[in-house]
């Protein structure tokens, strides 16, 4: 499997479990909605508040977890896993918001890009891992 099919897999997975390293070095996870923003190259998209823990836990640690699940598998088949390790960066900039934003987000940013305290995460995979099935492996990143 190469990126690209795991582009195709993630396309059908709106939500992801979103996973950092909280203050007292326990683990946090959460769900978060890729909006359908994965022409996955990498990196994935997120929005959230600035004041959610999972910025403050980014600040305090960039390395983070992404979990994704697959709907049914074929054939009874279980459906796809799909891990990434990655590290995040934190954006509060309108134009990048702009770029990333879907008219779904205005149920949870009621303002648009112009809600207060909206900040974007933006997680660069450092290594990808699939499970589908019977097959499973690592994905190469370039």
């Amino acid at each position: 499997m190469n990126i690209k099919d795991v582009s195709e897999h993630m396309r059908d997975i709106d939500f992801a479990m979103l996973s950092t390293r909280t203050e007292g070095g326990d683990i946090a996870a959460r769900p978060m909605s890729n909006n359908r923003d994965v022409e996955f190259d990498g990196d994935s998209w997120f929005f959230t508040y600035e004041q959610a823990r999972t910025v403050s836990d980014i600040e305090r640690d960039a390395h983070v977890g992404l979990s994704y699940q697959g709907k049914k598998g074929l054939l009874g088949k279980p459906p796809i896993f799909i891990a990434v390790e990655g590290k995040a960066e934190l954006i509060r900039d309108k134009a990048a918001f702009k770029e990333h934003w879907t008219k779904d987000l205005d149920y949870w940013f009621k303002n648009g890009v112009d809600t207060p305290g909206v900040v974007l995460i933006k997680v660069r995979a450092s290594r990808v891992h699939y499970w589908d099935g019977q097959d499973e492996g690592e994905v190469p990143l370039k």
